[in-house]
Parts: C-alpha cells; sequence; structure tokens
C-alpha cells in the first residue's frame, strides 16, 4: 500500500490512510485543480453550486448580501476546510451566497457525482468526508448557540480559538459582520482584552 500523495495526500491528510496506485489515480482525476487571486468571486448568488471545493491554499469566506445591501458573513475557510453553498450543493437549487477570496488560493473542485464515485470506488475515503462533516455540523451548531447565548466578547475570543491567525489575512469588517457586531465594537472588545493581559 503506498500512503497519499499529491491531491490525494493534501485532501486525506491526517487521518492514516494509505492508498495503492490506482486508487490515488482514479482519486485523481475526479478533482479539478483551480487557482484565484484575492478578491476573486469564486461563486455568485443565483449560481447553480455543481462543486464543493477543497482549499489547498489561501483563506476563502462566504457570505450573503440582505435586501438592505448588508454583507453577512457566513463562514470562512483556510487550509485543508471545505467551502461551498451547501443547502444549493446538496438541494440542486441555486446559490444564495457569494464565495470570496480573501486571499490568493488553491483549491480542489469536486462534483456531487464525482465524490459518490469516488465513496463508492474508494469506501474508506466515505468515512473520512463523514467525519469531516460531521465536525463542521457541530461548528455550524456552536455558532449559532454562541449567537444566542454568548456576549459578542465571548464569541470574538471563540472566533480566534476556531481561526487562529487568521486576523491577519481578513478585514475587520469580515469579522464584524461573521460575529454580528459593529467594526467599532469589534475595536472595543480587542481594547478590552488587550488591556486584561497587559
Amino acid at each position: 500500500m503506498l500512503k497519499p500523495t499529491s491531491i490525494v495526500h493534501e485532501i486525506y491528510h491526517g487521518d492514516s490512510l494509505s492508498f495503492t496506485e490506482k486508487e490515488i489515480h482514479f482519486i485523481e482525476q475526479k478533482y479539478e485543480k483551480i487557482t484565484f487571486c484575492k478578491g476573486d468571486i469564486v461563486l455568485h448568488a443565483s449560481e447553480k453550486v455543481e462543486h464543493q471545493y477543497f482549499v489547498a491554499a489561501g483563506c476563502l469566506r462566504t457570505y450573503l448580501i440582505s435586501k438592505p445591501g448588508k454583507e453577512h458573513t457566513i463562514q470562512f475557510a483556510i487550509k485543508g476546510w471545505w467551502i461551498s453553498d451547501y443547502i444549493a450543493f446538496f438541494s440542486n437549487t441555486k446559490a444564495t451566497l457569494f464565495i470570496e477570496c480573501i486571499e490568493d488560493a488553491t483549491l480542489y473542485k469536486v462534483s456531487s457525482d464525482d465524490v459518490e464515485a469516488i465513496f463508492n470506488t474508494v469506501p474508506k475515503t466515505e468515512r473520512f468526508i463523514r467525519k469531516k462533516l460531521q465536525r463542521s455540523f457541530v461548528s455550524f451548531q456552536k455558532r449559532i448557540l454562541a449567537n444566542l447565548s454568548q456576549t459578542a466578547k465571548e464569541r470574538y475570543i471563540n472566533f480566534t480559538h476556531d481561526y487562529p491567525n487568521i486576523e491577519q489575512y481578513v478585514k475587520n469588517y469580515h469579522i464584524a459582520s461573521y460575529l454580528g457586531i459593529t467594526t467599532e465594537s469589534l475595536s472595543r472588545i480587542r481594547k478590552e482584552i488587550a488591556q486584561e493581559h497587559s
């Protein structure tokens, strides 16, 4: 058995999986490597969502634009994370979210049909992806509960824990929209925390 290499290694790294040359070749045929520049939009709202994306490098965010024109950041994705408009992806409907590159990004895109083909041909990958999706579901549910029960300061502290070092790439208004607060409130929270640790 061979250890994963290239695309396979990047996507399935960290779960002690090993693959044959035939399995590696099959999986690599299903993923397409794509690159984007900072500021590029990977997905626009109202487009059909046919792919999900694995982040090999860079930083992206999904966001919603409400009717008054206000942006609401839903998710950030850094190296090793997956990103898409999952409601549209799994329900075969049009996107309601945008996906924007906050930094230059290298992604591997894969369609729903190709994911199923990989699961059927290389079954051990299904367990790996299922565990990733479970962690994502837990993360989203924790965020919902946090928005209902935690202070803005507590949400910010959790954000810095979940996304360490991301603040060097992300603009303040992106973080504020993710937390559901104003940029002024974000600055105040940071000053409070800095004073507590001084």
